[in-house]
Order: C-alpha cells, then structure tokens, then sequence
C-alpha cells in the first residue's frame, strides 16, 4: 500500500491548506516555521517535483518560479487509500463499521445526511 513520504506528506499538507497555489518557497517557508531543523530550498524543491511527476500536483509558470497546484483534494486522496485497503482484501462492511465506532457524534450526523442525500439522489 502506498502513501506519501513524510515529506512529501508536509507538502501536500501546505499546499492543500494555501488560499492560493503556492511556489516552492513560500511552502519552504511554512514548512520551517514548526521544524526544529530548517529543511533546504532544494530539498523541498526536488520533493515538490516528484510529487509534480508523480501527478499529484500540478504547475503553472508565475516569473521565474512555478505555483503548484494539488491534482486532487484531501478528501479524494484519503479515499484513494481506502480504496487500496479494500484492494488487499479487506471486508469492506467490517472496515467501515471499524471506522465508524471512531467517529464522534458530529461526524456521525454528517455522515448520516451525506448518506440521506446520496440515497435521494440513487434511490435503488
């Protein structure tokens, strides 16, 4: 099962969060602000590139610099793993219900009107 790297996780982290398609140091620059050890302008940079390669972001020329785009959203990302899991074999019913007992009440009820609503719209 594949997932990000720490770093590459980070990134991705900055970048879904930015109001705005970020260059690679203004995501160096909120990296560092909560790390002990400041990480390198190239380190980042060759990071950001491979996750560019790898389709998970995507660039658009701003100056000199490139702005960096995520290809998908937090939440289509963590499907994806989802659905690597139930790729290896995994009961799919016990799984859910496992995730389910982690829920808060909150999130139960939203889950419960995403469902309501997906149910309005397929009711079969």
């Amino acid at each position: 099962m594949w997932g990000f790297g720490e770093l590459e996780q980070a990134i991705m982290d900055v970048i879904w969060a930015s109001d705005q398609p970020p260059t690679v140091r203004e995501v160096l620059e909120r990296l560092n602000r909560d790390r002990p050890q400041a990480l390198a302008y190239n380190t980042v940079q060759t990071v950001t590139e491979i996750l560019h390669r790898k389709g998970w972001l995507e660039r658009a020329k701003d100056g000199r610099a490139f702005r960096y785009r995520a290809t998908s959203s937090r939440e289509e990302y963590a499907a994806s793993r989802i659905d690597q899991v139930w790729a290896t074999g995994a009961d799919r019913t016990a799984t859910l219900v496992r995730l389910f007992e982690e829920m808060d009440e909150a999130e139960l009820a939203e889950l419960r009107t995403a469902l309501t609503e997906r149910q309005a719209k397929d009711p079969s």
